[in-house]
Protein backbone atom coordinates (compact mmCIF):
# COMPACT_ATOMS: atom_id res chain seq x y z
CA UNK A 1 0.00 0.00 0.00
CA UNK A 2 2.69 2.43 0.42
CA UNK A 3 3.98 2.06 -2.94
CA UNK A 4 0.23 2.92 -3.76
CA UNK A 5 0.51 5.78 -1.97
CA UNK A 6 3.76 7.10 -3.55
CA UNK A 7 2.70 6.65 -6.47
CA UNK A 8 -0.79 8.43 -6.14
CA UNK A 9 1.74 11.52 -4.81
CA UNK A 10 3.72 11.32 -7.97
CA UNK A 11 0.59 10.88 -10.18
CA UNK A 12 0.08 14.63 -8.76
CA UNK A 13 3.27 16.30 -10.62
CA UNK A 14 3.28 13.90 -13.38
CA UNK A 15 0.28 14.88 -14.39
CA UNK A 16 0.59 18.81 -14.45
CA UNK A 17 3.76 18.49 -16.65
CA UNK A 18 1.75 16.28 -18.94
CA UNK A 19 -1.36 18.93 -19.04
CA UNK A 20 1.80 21.12 -19.92
CA UNK A 21 3.34 19.35 -22.94
CA UNK A 22 0.38 18.09 -24.66
CA UNK A 23 -1.13 22.39 -24.31
CA UNK A 24 2.01 24.19 -24.50
CA UNK A 25 0.87 27.58 -25.78
CA UNK A 26 -0.85 30.13 -23.51
CA UNK A 27 -3.99 32.60 -24.20
CA UNK A 28 -4.41 35.67 -23.71
CA UNK A 29 -5.72 35.76 -20.00
CA UNK A 30 -2.18 34.26 -18.94
CA UNK A 31 -0.29 36.98 -21.25
CA UNK A 32 0.44 39.59 -18.74
CA UNK A 33 2.36 37.01 -16.82
CA UNK A 34 4.31 34.97 -19.41
CA UNK A 35 5.29 38.12 -20.74
CA UNK A 36 6.53 40.21 -17.77
CA UNK A 37 8.41 36.75 -16.75
CA UNK A 38 9.93 36.54 -20.48
CA UNK A 39 11.17 39.96 -20.12
CA UNK A 40 12.57 40.00 -16.43
CA UNK A 41 15.02 37.14 -17.99
CA UNK A 42 15.58 38.64 -21.35
CA UNK A 43 16.29 42.28 -20.37
CA UNK A 44 16.76 42.20 -16.45
CA UNK A 45 15.93 44.70 -14.04
CA UNK A 46 17.90 47.87 -15.45
CA UNK A 47 19.35 50.46 -12.41
CA UNK A 48 19.92 53.23 -14.99
CA UNK A 49 18.12 54.92 -17.24
CA UNK A 50 15.07 52.85 -15.66
CA UNK A 51 12.15 54.17 -17.71
CA UNK A 52 13.56 55.09 -20.74
CA UNK A 53 14.85 50.91 -20.81
CA UNK A 54 11.51 49.26 -19.17
CA UNK A 55 9.41 51.65 -21.42
CA UNK A 56 11.48 51.21 -24.73
CA UNK A 57 11.90 47.13 -24.09
CA UNK A 58 8.83 45.88 -21.97
CA UNK A 59 5.97 44.32 -23.48
CA UNK A 60 3.74 46.13 -20.65
CA UNK A 61 4.10 49.79 -21.51
CA UNK A 62 2.65 48.87 -25.11
CA UNK A 63 0.02 46.11 -23.78
CA UNK A 64 -0.57 47.19 -19.95
CA UNK A 65 -4.33 45.46 -19.92
CA UNK A 66 -7.32 46.40 -18.78
CA UNK A 67 -5.40 46.78 -14.89
CA UNK A 68 -2.00 46.64 -14.17
CA UNK A 69 -1.13 43.17 -12.53
CA UNK A 70 1.91 42.52 -10.06
CA UNK A 71 5.44 41.81 -11.33
CA UNK A 72 5.98 39.83 -8.10
CA UNK A 73 4.58 36.47 -10.11
CA UNK A 74 7.43 36.75 -12.82
CA UNK A 75 10.08 38.09 -11.12
CA UNK A 76 9.76 34.43 -8.35
CA UNK A 77 9.23 32.37 -11.89
CA UNK A 78 12.25 34.50 -13.98
CA UNK A 79 14.71 33.87 -10.50
CA UNK A 80 13.67 30.14 -10.50
CA UNK A 81 13.82 29.45 -14.06
CA UNK A 82 16.93 31.47 -14.65
CA UNK A 83 19.32 28.43 -13.67
CA UNK A 84 17.31 26.08 -15.11
CA UNK A 85 16.97 28.12 -18.78
CA UNK A 86 21.01 28.33 -19.15
CA UNK A 87 21.22 24.75 -18.46
CA UNK A 88 18.69 23.42 -21.36
CA UNK A 89 18.48 26.19 -23.63
CA UNK A 90 16.22 28.97 -24.11
CA UNK A 91 14.22 27.28 -26.54
CA UNK A 92 13.03 25.62 -23.75
CA UNK A 93 12.34 29.02 -21.61
CA UNK A 94 8.29 28.48 -21.89
CA UNK A 95 8.13 25.06 -20.53
CA UNK A 96 10.45 25.90 -17.80
CA UNK A 97 8.35 28.98 -16.73
CA UNK A 98 5.18 27.14 -16.97
CA UNK A 99 6.72 23.76 -15.32
CA UNK A 100 8.20 25.86 -12.14
CA UNK A 101 4.63 27.22 -11.79
CA UNK A 102 2.78 23.79 -11.83
CA UNK A 103 5.39 22.07 -10.11
CA UNK A 104 4.61 24.59 -6.57
CA UNK A 105 1.04 24.00 -6.97
CA UNK A 106 1.55 20.41 -7.51
CA UNK A 107 3.59 20.97 -3.85
CA UNK A 108 1.16 22.55 -2.63
CA UNK A 109 -1.72 19.81 -3.61
CA UNK A 110 0.77 17.36 -1.67
CA UNK A 111 1.55 18.97 1.09
CA UNK A 112 -2.73 19.12 1.58
CA UNK A 113 -3.01 15.75 0.89
CA UNK A 114 -0.34 14.53 3.41
CA UNK A 115 -2.22 17.18 5.64
CA UNK A 116 -5.62 15.04 4.54
CA UNK A 117 -3.82 11.59 5.33
CA UNK A 118 -2.32 12.85 8.92
CA UNK A 119 -5.98 14.15 9.60
CA UNK A 120 -8.44 11.43 8.31
CA UNK A 121 -6.51 8.96 7.43
CA UNK A 122 -4.88 6.89 4.12
CA UNK A 123 -7.63 5.57 3.55
CA UNK A 124 -9.18 9.11 2.48
CA UNK A 125 -6.36 10.26 1.27
CA UNK A 126 -6.18 7.96 -1.47
CA UNK A 127 -9.48 8.73 -2.84
CA UNK A 128 -8.73 12.32 -2.19
CA UNK A 129 -6.21 11.72 -5.05
CA UNK A 130 -7.96 10.03 -7.38
CA UNK A 131 -10.81 12.77 -7.08
CA UNK A 132 -8.14 15.17 -7.57
CA UNK A 133 -6.26 13.38 -10.36
CA UNK A 134 -9.66 12.73 -12.29
CA UNK A 135 -10.38 16.73 -12.20
CA UNK A 136 -9.62 18.02 -15.24
CA UNK A 137 -9.13 21.97 -14.48
CA UNK A 138 -7.18 21.90 -11.62
CA UNK A 139 -4.24 19.79 -13.45
CA UNK A 140 -4.39 22.02 -16.59
CA UNK A 141 -4.41 25.22 -15.17
CA UNK A 142 -1.70 24.35 -12.63
CA UNK A 143 0.85 25.63 -15.17
CA UNK A 144 -1.10 28.51 -16.32
CA UNK A 145 0.52 31.52 -15.28
CA UNK A 146 -2.94 33.50 -14.42
CA UNK A 147 -2.75 35.27 -11.60
CA UNK A 148 -5.11 32.94 -10.17
CA UNK A 149 -2.95 30.14 -10.57
CA UNK A 150 -0.37 31.83 -8.50
CA UNK A 151 -2.86 32.65 -5.87
CA UNK A 152 -3.63 28.78 -5.94
CA UNK A 153 -0.91 27.61 -3.89
CA UNK A 154 -0.82 29.86 -1.23
CA UNK A 155 -4.91 29.11 -0.61
CA UNK A 156 -3.95 25.72 -1.04
CA UNK A 157 -1.37 25.56 1.81
CA UNK A 158 -3.97 27.88 3.74
CA UNK A 159 -6.12 25.05 3.82
CA UNK A 160 -3.97 22.60 4.75
CA UNK A 161 -3.59 23.75 7.82
CA UNK A 162 -6.89 24.35 8.44
CA UNK A 163 -7.11 20.76 8.25
CA UNK A 164 -8.12 18.54 11.35
CA UNK A 165 -9.73 16.80 14.13
CA UNK A 166 -13.04 18.83 14.68
CA UNK A 167 -13.69 17.17 18.23
CA UNK A 168 -10.26 19.18 18.94
CA UNK A 169 -8.79 22.91 18.63
CA UNK A 170 -6.97 23.38 15.81
CA UNK A 171 -3.26 24.88 17.36
CA UNK A 172 -3.81 28.40 17.06
CA UNK A 173 -0.27 28.66 15.16
CA UNK A 174 -1.36 26.99 12.24
CA UNK A 175 -4.67 28.85 12.04
CA UNK A 176 -2.00 31.80 12.07
CA UNK A 177 -0.50 30.61 9.24
CA UNK A 178 -3.21 30.15 7.12
CA UNK A 179 -4.49 33.53 7.78
CA UNK A 180 -0.85 34.57 6.26
CA UNK A 181 -0.80 32.59 3.09
CA UNK A 182 -4.69 33.84 2.45
CA UNK A 183 -3.10 37.43 3.61
CA UNK A 184 -0.21 37.49 1.19
CA UNK A 185 -2.67 36.01 -1.45
CA UNK A 186 -4.87 38.15 -1.69
CA UNK A 187 -2.63 41.58 -0.93
CA UNK A 188 -0.66 40.57 -3.91
CA UNK A 189 -2.17 38.39 -6.30
CA UNK A 190 -6.27 38.25 -5.86
CA UNK A 191 -8.28 40.88 -3.92
CA UNK A 192 -10.98 39.30 -4.07
CA UNK A 193 -9.58 36.39 -1.20
CA UNK A 194 -10.62 38.91 1.20
CA UNK A 195 -13.96 37.36 0.66
CA UNK A 196 -12.16 33.58 1.88
CA UNK A 197 -10.01 35.22 4.29
CA UNK A 198 -13.36 36.50 6.00
CA UNK A 199 -15.21 32.91 5.56
CA UNK A 200 -12.27 31.12 6.87
CA UNK A 201 -11.98 33.71 9.88
CA UNK A 202 -16.07 33.53 10.25
CA UNK A 203 -16.44 29.29 10.75
CA UNK A 204 -13.23 29.49 12.83
CA UNK A 205 -14.63 32.00 15.23
CA UNK A 206 -17.74 29.96 15.00
CA UNK A 207 -16.68 26.76 16.01
CA UNK A 208 -14.02 28.51 18.58
CA UNK A 209 -10.98 27.47 17.59
CA UNK A 210 -10.01 30.91 17.43
CA UNK A 211 -10.25 34.39 19.04
CA UNK A 212 -9.52 37.68 16.45
CA UNK A 213 -7.07 38.69 19.32
CA UNK A 214 -5.27 35.46 18.21
CA UNK A 215 -5.13 36.08 14.45
CA UNK A 216 -5.31 40.09 13.89
CA UNK A 217 -1.96 40.60 14.47
CA UNK A 218 -1.07 38.02 12.35
CA UNK A 219 -3.22 39.32 9.42
CA UNK A 220 -1.97 42.55 10.58
CA UNK A 221 2.15 41.32 10.05
CA UNK A 222 2.15 39.80 6.86
CA UNK A 223 -0.44 42.45 5.14
CA UNK A 224 1.96 44.93 5.93
CA UNK A 225 4.71 42.27 4.81
CA UNK A 226 3.24 41.71 1.62
CA UNK A 227 2.55 45.40 0.89
CA UNK A 228 6.25 46.15 1.53
CA UNK A 229 6.89 43.68 -1.04
CA UNK A 230 4.23 44.50 -3.80
CA UNK A 231 4.30 48.07 -3.87
CA UNK A 232 7.74 48.84 -3.93
CA UNK A 233 8.67 45.99 -6.99
CA UNK A 234 5.39 47.15 -8.86
CA UNK A 235 6.19 50.94 -8.51
CA UNK A 236 9.63 50.29 -10.13
CA UNK A 237 8.23 47.79 -12.80
CA UNK A 238 5.09 50.35 -13.86
CA UNK A 239 7.52 53.48 -13.17
CA UNK A 240 4.24 54.61 -10.98
CA UNK A 241 3.65 54.42 -7.51
CA UNK A 242 1.38 51.39 -7.38
CA UNK A 243 -0.62 48.70 -5.32
CA UNK A 244 -2.07 46.51 -8.34
CA UNK A 245 -4.60 45.06 -6.86
CA UNK A 246 -5.92 47.87 -5.22
CA UNK A 247 -6.54 49.02 -8.37
CA UNK A 248 -7.90 45.81 -9.42
CA UNK A 249 -10.53 46.10 -6.54
CA UNK A 250 -11.09 49.50 -7.42
CA UNK A 251 -11.86 48.19 -10.97
CA UNK A 252 -13.79 45.26 -10.83
CA UNK A 253 -15.68 46.17 -7.47
CA UNK A 254 -16.02 49.83 -7.27
CA UNK A 255 -16.49 50.51 -11.01
CA UNK A 256 -17.78 47.48 -11.62
CA UNK A 257 -16.11 47.23 -14.85
CA UNK A 258 -15.36 43.58 -15.09
CA UNK A 259 -19.28 43.35 -16.36
CA UNK A 260 -17.68 44.46 -19.53
CA UNK A 261 -16.33 40.84 -19.89
CA UNK A 262 -19.85 39.27 -19.76
CA UNK A 263 -21.98 38.83 -16.65
CA UNK A 264 -23.58 35.30 -15.62
CA UNK A 265 -26.72 34.66 -13.68
CA UNK A 266 -26.65 34.56 -9.71
CA UNK A 267 -26.39 30.64 -9.73
CA UNK A 268 -23.48 30.17 -12.34
CA UNK A 269 -20.58 29.00 -9.91
CA UNK A 270 -23.19 26.65 -7.91
CA UNK A 271 -24.81 25.04 -11.19
CA UNK A 272 -22.23 25.24 -13.22
CA UNK A 273 -18.76 26.05 -12.93
CA UNK A 274 -18.46 24.01 -9.83
CA UNK A 275 -19.59 20.57 -10.96
CA UNK A 276 -17.26 20.96 -14.24
CA UNK A 277 -14.32 21.94 -11.89
CA UNK A 278 -14.92 19.05 -10.06
CA UNK A 279 -15.42 16.84 -12.83
CA UNK A 280 -16.92 13.66 -11.21
CA UNK A 281 -20.63 13.59 -11.55
CA UNK A 282 -20.93 11.91 -7.93
CA UNK A 283 -18.85 14.81 -6.12
CA UNK A 284 -20.98 17.22 -6.11
CA UNK A 285 -24.48 15.54 -6.44
CA UNK A 286 -23.65 12.61 -4.06
CA UNK A 287 -20.28 12.42 -2.19
CA UNK A 288 -20.16 16.12 -0.65
CA UNK A 289 -23.92 15.69 0.48
CA UNK A 290 -23.67 12.31 1.80
CA UNK A 291 -20.30 13.53 3.91
CA UNK A 292 -22.34 16.56 5.15
CA UNK A 293 -25.27 14.24 5.94
CA UNK A 294 -23.51 10.82 7.71
CA UNK A 295 -23.05 11.45 11.10
CA UNK A 296 -19.77 9.78 10.90
CA UNK A 297 -18.04 12.35 8.51
CA UNK A 298 -20.36 15.83 8.70
CA UNK A 299 -18.35 17.77 10.95
CA UNK A 300 -14.82 17.12 9.20
CA UNK A 301 -16.80 17.41 6.35
CA UNK A 302 -18.32 20.65 7.20
CA UNK A 303 -14.77 21.96 8.19
CA UNK A 304 -13.76 21.47 4.20
CA UNK A 305 -17.47 22.67 3.15
CA UNK A 306 -18.88 25.28 4.63
CA UNK A 307 -16.13 28.37 4.57
CA UNK A 308 -15.57 27.31 0.54
CA UNK A 309 -19.12 27.22 0.01
CA UNK A 310 -19.67 30.21 1.46
CA UNK A 311 -17.07 32.08 -0.12
CA UNK A 312 -18.56 30.89 -3.35
CA UNK A 313 -21.87 32.08 -2.45
CA UNK A 314 -20.64 35.68 -1.45
CA UNK A 315 -18.48 36.22 -4.66
CA UNK A 316 -21.66 35.10 -6.88
CA UNK A 317 -22.84 38.58 -5.52
CA UNK A 318 -20.12 39.54 -8.67
CA UNK A 319 -21.95 39.78 -11.59
CA UNK A 320 -18.72 38.48 -14.05
CA UNK A 321 -18.33 35.10 -12.98
CA UNK A 322 -15.55 32.83 -14.87
CA UNK A 323 -15.28 29.32 -13.48
CA UNK A 324 -10.91 30.20 -12.40
CA UNK A 325 -12.21 32.40 -9.99
CA UNK A 326 -13.19 30.07 -7.71
CA UNK A 327 -10.52 27.38 -8.33
CA UNK A 328 -9.18 27.71 -4.55
CA UNK A 329 -12.36 25.67 -3.44
CA UNK A 330 -11.39 22.67 -5.43
CA UNK A 331 -8.81 20.82 -2.72
CA UNK A 332 -10.99 21.10 0.04
CA UNK A 333 -14.58 19.85 -1.63
CA UNK A 334 -12.52 17.32 -3.20
CA UNK A 335 -11.27 16.04 -0.06
CA UNK A 336 -15.08 16.56 1.51
CA UNK A 337 -15.92 14.19 -1.46
CA UNK A 338 -12.61 11.53 -0.23
CA UNK A 339 -14.74 11.76 3.25
CA UNK A 340 -17.91 10.71 1.74
CA UNK A 341 -16.29 7.95 -0.92
CA UNK A 342 -14.18 6.65 2.07
CA UNK A 343 -16.88 6.24 4.31
CA UNK A 344 -19.25 4.02 1.69
CA UNK A 345 -16.04 2.12 0.31
CA UNK A 346 -15.02 0.83 3.38
CA UNK A 347 -18.70 -0.48 3.97
CA UNK A 348 -18.95 -1.69 0.72
CA UNK A 349 -19.86 -5.68 2.57
CA UNK A 350 -21.87 -4.37 5.10
CA UNK A 351 -24.98 -3.86 2.41
CA UNK A 352 -26.34 -3.78 -0.88
CA UNK A 353 -26.62 0.00 -0.99
CA UNK A 354 -23.14 0.13 0.34
CA UNK A 355 -21.90 -1.95 -2.54
CA UNK A 356 -23.60 -1.08 -5.46
CA UNK A 357 -23.14 2.86 -4.51
CA UNK A 358 -19.24 1.85 -3.92
CA UNK A 359 -19.16 0.36 -7.89
CA UNK A 360 -20.65 3.25 -8.74
CA UNK A 361 -18.12 5.66 -7.24
CA UNK A 362 -15.31 3.32 -8.63
CA UNK A 363 -16.43 3.79 -11.92
CA UNK A 364 -17.24 7.42 -12.13
CA UNK A 365 -13.63 7.79 -11.08
CA UNK A 366 -13.21 5.93 -14.15
CA UNK A 367 -15.54 8.12 -15.99
CA UNK A 368 -13.87 11.33 -14.74
CA UNK A 369 -10.26 9.89 -16.28
CA UNK A 370 -11.76 9.56 -19.25
CA UNK A 371 -13.62 13.13 -19.25
CA UNK A 372 -10.41 14.86 -18.40
CA UNK A 373 -8.70 12.75 -20.99
CA UNK A 374 -10.92 13.86 -23.85
CA UNK A 375 -11.02 17.63 -22.04
CA UNK A 376 -7.54 17.44 -22.19
CA UNK A 377 -6.89 16.65 -25.93
CA UNK A 378 -9.90 19.04 -26.90
CA UNK A 379 -8.41 21.92 -25.12
CA UNK A 380 -5.01 21.63 -26.52
CA UNK A 381 -6.68 22.24 -30.13
CA UNK A 382 -7.32 25.82 -29.04
CA UNK A 383 -4.25 27.39 -29.10
CA UNK A 384 -4.21 28.27 -33.49
CA UNK A 385 -1.82 31.46 -32.70
CA UNK A 386 0.61 29.46 -30.94
CA UNK A 387 0.77 26.75 -33.42
CA UNK A 388 0.46 28.96 -36.08
CA UNK A 389 3.76 31.00 -35.28
CA UNK A 390 5.67 27.80 -34.95
CA UNK A 391 4.53 26.57 -37.91
CA UNK A 392 5.53 29.80 -39.63
CA UNK A 393 8.99 30.11 -37.86
CA UNK A 394 9.80 26.29 -39.19
CA UNK A 395 8.26 27.28 -43.05
CA UNK A 396 10.64 29.93 -43.15
CA UNK A 397 13.87 28.51 -41.82
CA UNK A 398 13.59 25.16 -43.96
CA UNK A 399 13.23 27.13 -46.67
CA UNK A 400 16.35 27.34 -48.65
CA UNK A 401 15.23 29.18 -51.05
CA UNK A 402 14.51 32.14 -49.02
CA UNK A 403 16.85 35.31 -49.67
CA UNK A 404 15.41 37.35 -46.89
CA UNK A 405 17.69 38.28 -43.56
CA UNK A 406 15.30 40.01 -41.90
CA UNK A 407 11.87 38.97 -41.50
CA UNK A 408 8.83 40.97 -40.87
CA UNK A 409 5.59 39.41 -39.38
CA UNK A 410 2.33 40.84 -38.40
CA UNK A 411 0.35 39.04 -35.93
CA UNK A 412 -3.57 39.66 -36.05
CA UNK A 413 -5.65 40.00 -32.79
CA UNK A 414 -6.88 36.45 -32.80
CA UNK A 415 -3.03 34.92 -32.96
CA UNK A 416 -1.92 36.81 -30.48
CA UNK A 417 -5.49 35.79 -27.99
CA UNK A 418 -4.36 32.43 -28.99
CA UNK A 419 -0.86 31.46 -27.81
CA UNK A 420 1.73 33.75 -29.95
CA UNK A 421 4.08 35.04 -26.76
CA UNK A 422 7.42 36.64 -26.59
CA UNK A 423 8.65 33.18 -25.97
CA UNK A 424 7.68 31.70 -29.59
CA UNK A 425 8.66 34.85 -31.08
CA UNK A 426 12.04 34.83 -30.33
CA UNK A 427 13.04 31.50 -29.20
CA UNK A 428 16.88 32.48 -28.69
CA UNK A 429 17.42 35.94 -26.80
CA UNK A 430 19.10 38.52 -28.33
CA UNK A 431 22.60 37.80 -27.99
CA UNK A 432 22.54 34.53 -28.55
CA UNK A 433 25.15 33.27 -30.98
CA UNK A 434 22.62 30.93 -32.50
CA UNK A 435 19.64 32.22 -35.30
CA UNK A 436 17.32 30.71 -36.88
CA UNK A 437 19.34 30.07 -40.04
CA UNK A 438 20.80 33.11 -40.03
CA UNK A 439 17.47 35.02 -39.94
CA UNK A 440 16.04 37.66 -37.56
CA UNK A 441 12.65 38.24 -37.15
CA UNK A 442 10.67 41.10 -36.15
CA UNK A 443 7.10 41.32 -35.01
CA UNK A 444 4.19 43.89 -34.88
CA UNK A 445 0.99 43.18 -33.50
CA UNK A 446 -0.89 46.83 -34.33
CA UNK A 447 -4.93 46.02 -33.48
CA UNK A 448 -5.75 50.18 -34.64
CA UNK A 449 -8.47 49.51 -37.71
CA UNK A 450 -7.52 52.57 -38.78
CA UNK A 451 -3.69 51.88 -39.29
CA UNK A 452 -5.22 48.45 -40.70
CA UNK A 453 -7.28 49.99 -43.43
CA UNK A 454 -3.72 51.73 -44.37
CA UNK A 455 -2.57 49.95 -47.91
CA UNK A 456 0.72 51.22 -46.87
CA UNK A 457 1.01 49.52 -43.35
CA UNK A 458 1.20 46.01 -45.04
CA UNK A 459 3.68 46.79 -47.44
CA UNK A 460 6.59 45.99 -44.86
CA UNK A 461 5.62 42.51 -43.79
CA UNK A 462 6.72 39.27 -45.32
CA UNK A 463 4.33 36.92 -43.88
CA UNK A 464 1.24 37.88 -42.31
CA UNK A 465 -0.91 35.79 -39.57
CA UNK A 466 -4.63 36.44 -39.90
CA UNK A 467 -7.60 35.25 -38.93
CA UNK A 468 -9.73 36.80 -41.92
CA UNK A 469 -7.22 36.62 -45.59
CA UNK A 470 -9.23 39.37 -46.77
CA UNK A 471 -8.91 41.83 -44.04
CA UNK A 472 -5.17 41.78 -45.19
CA UNK A 473 -4.40 44.82 -48.02
CA UNK A 474 -1.80 43.92 -51.52
CA UNK A 475 -0.88 40.33 -52.96
CA UNK A 476 -0.31 37.52 -50.91
CA UNK A 477 -0.24 33.74 -51.03
CA UNK A 478 -1.45 30.81 -48.19
CA UNK A 479 0.74 28.56 -47.71
CA UNK A 480 -0.82 26.84 -44.22
CA UNK A 481 -3.89 27.33 -42.69
CA UNK A 482 -3.77 26.28 -38.64
CA UNK A 483 -7.56 24.94 -37.40
CA UNK A 484 -8.77 25.34 -34.41
CA UNK A 485 -12.10 23.52 -31.71
CA UNK A 486 -15.22 24.25 -32.92
CA UNK A 487 -17.13 21.57 -31.62
CA UNK A 488 -17.77 17.98 -31.61
CA UNK A 489 -18.76 16.09 -34.85
CA UNK A 490 -20.66 13.20 -35.94
CA UNK A 491 -19.99 11.96 -39.14
CA UNK A 492 -21.88 9.03 -41.04
CA UNK A 493 -20.57 6.96 -43.97
CA UNK A 494 -22.26 9.13 -46.33
CA UNK A 495 -19.99 12.42 -45.61
CA UNK A 496 -17.09 12.89 -47.91
CA UNK A 497 -13.50 12.44 -46.54
CA UNK A 498 -11.20 15.62 -45.51
CA UNK A 499 -8.61 14.41 -47.83
CA UNK A 500 -5.23 14.45 -46.26
CA UNK A 501 -3.38 17.71 -45.76
CA UNK A 502 -5.99 19.89 -47.71
CA UNK A 503 -8.77 21.93 -46.18
CA UNK A 504 -10.94 24.10 -48.89
CA UNK A 505 -8.50 27.27 -47.21
CA UNK A 506 -5.05 25.72 -47.93
CA UNK A 507 -2.54 23.39 -46.77
CA UNK A 508 -3.46 22.42 -42.97
CA UNK A 509 -0.48 22.18 -40.42
CA UNK A 510 0.01 21.65 -36.80
CA UNK A 511 -2.31 19.34 -35.14
CA UNK A 512 -5.00 20.22 -37.65
CA UNK A 513 -3.48 17.70 -40.05
CA UNK A 514 -3.00 15.36 -36.98
CA UNK A 515 -7.18 15.31 -36.36
CA UNK A 516 -7.49 14.90 -40.53
CA UNK A 517 -5.26 11.69 -40.48
CA UNK A 518 -7.03 10.59 -37.56
CA UNK A 519 -10.40 10.90 -38.79
CA UNK A 520 -9.64 9.41 -41.95
CA UNK A 521 -7.80 6.33 -40.53
CA UNK A 522 -11.01 5.64 -38.29
CA UNK A 523 -13.87 6.19 -40.89
CA UNK A 524 -11.57 3.72 -43.04
CA UNK A 525 -11.84 0.91 -40.06
CA UNK A 526 -15.31 1.86 -38.69
CA UNK A 527 -16.91 1.98 -42.32
CA UNK A 528 -17.07 6.09 -42.62
CA UNK A 529 -18.08 6.96 -39.28
CA UNK A 530 -16.61 9.19 -36.44
CA UNK A 531 -16.87 10.63 -33.73
CA UNK A 532 -14.18 13.45 -32.68
CA UNK A 533 -13.43 16.98 -32.43
CA UNK A 534 -14.96 19.42 -35.34
CA UNK A 535 -11.95 21.73 -36.26
CA UNK A 536 -12.15 24.80 -38.85
CA UNK A 537 -9.74 27.11 -40.53
CA UNK A 538 -8.60 29.75 -37.61
CA UNK A 539 -5.67 31.20 -38.59
CA UNK A 540 -3.76 31.42 -42.20
CA UNK A 541 -0.28 31.67 -42.97
CA UNK A 542 0.02 34.44 -45.41
CA UNK A 543 3.53 35.27 -47.28
CA UNK A 544 4.26 38.41 -49.39
CA UNK A 545 4.22 38.28 -52.91
CA UNK A 546 6.42 40.60 -54.29
CA UNK A 547 6.48 42.62 -57.97
CA UNK A 548 7.63 40.09 -60.73
CA UNK A 549 8.07 37.13 -57.99
CA UNK A 550 6.73 33.95 -59.52
CA UNK A 551 3.68 32.59 -57.64
CA UNK A 552 4.52 29.73 -55.65
CA UNK A 553 3.44 27.66 -52.19
CA UNK A 554 5.54 26.27 -49.77
CA UNK A 555 4.64 22.40 -50.30
CA UNK A 556 6.92 20.67 -46.70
Amino acid sequence: MAAIDLLLSLAIPALIIIHLLVAPYTKVEESFNIQATHDILVYGTPTKDVYQRLSSQYDHFDFPGAVPRTFIGPVLLAGISQPIIALVGFPYAQLIVRGVLGLFNAGALLVFKSNVEKAYGKSVARWYALLQLSQFHILFYASRTLPNMFAFGLTTLAFSQLIGDPTQKIQVWRYKLAIAYLTIATAVFRSELAILMVTVTLYGLAVSHISLTEIIPAFIVFFAMSLSLTIPIDSYFWQKPLWPELWGFYYNAVLGSSSEWGVSPWHYYFTSALPKILTNPLSSTVLIPYALWNAGTSKRAQSLVVPSLLFVAIYSLQPHKEARFIFYVAPPLTAAAALGADYIFTRRNKSIVFLLTSIAVVGSVLVSFGLSTAMLVISSLNYPGGEALSELRNLVTSSSSSDLQTVMVHTDVLSCMTGVTLFGQHPYPPNDPHPANGLTFNYDKTEDENILRTPSFWEKFDYVLAEDPASVIGTWETIGVVEGFTGVELVKPSASSDGDIESDQGRVLGRGDVVRRVKNFVRAITGGWWIGPRMEPKIHLLRKMREGEARRAVTE
